[in-house]
Formats: structure tokens, C-alpha cells, sequence
């Protein structure tokens, strides 16, 4: 199955690019989402465990399945005092 992968701020600045489309396997998870993006674009592993994730624009845990089609963001945690 195929997702859109969305990043934001430090990610997007870490990959080059606003998103990306990324292929599963049927059943996938948002964990395993995160971790094979963390092994295909290693500057993105230091960053994704302390990203929320977002599926359809709602907040989801790293055990929810993604679906064909499905929009997954990546939202780096914000800074500031």
C-alpha cells in the first residue's frame, strides 16, 4: 500500500522536502512506518522518536495500522519559552 508522508520544520529541513509518498506492506503500522523512514534517511532517525503522528490529521499511536491512501505526519516537538 502507499502512503503521503508529511514533515514538518527541523524533518522537512532534515529530508529536503515538504513530503514524500512512502510503499508498506498491507497492515502496516505507524511504527513500522517510522522505522523503515528512519532506516531509508538516516538524518531522520535521531529526530522521528520524538516526533507526534498524525494519520488523516487526527494524533494516532505508534500501533495504529495505516490504509491505502493514508496521510501520515511527522510533528517535531515545538520549542520556545
Amino acid at each position: 500500500m502507499r502512503v503521503r508522508v508529511r514533515y514538518f520544520a527541523a524533518l522537512r529541513e532534515a529530508v529536503g522536502a515538504p513530503e514524500e509518498a512512502l510503499d508498506l506492506p498491507a497492515g502496516a503500522t505507524v511504527a513500522q512506518a517510522r522505522a523503515l523512514l528512519a532506516e531509508r534517511q538516516p538524518a531522520l532517525a535521531a529526530l522521528l522518536p520524538a516526533c507526534a503522528v498524525a494519520v488523516n490529521r487526527g494524533y494516532a499511536p505508534a500501533d495504529a495500522p495505516l490504509s491505502e491512501g493514508a496521510e501520515l505526519a511527522f510533528i517535531p516537538p515545538l520549542g520556545g519559552g
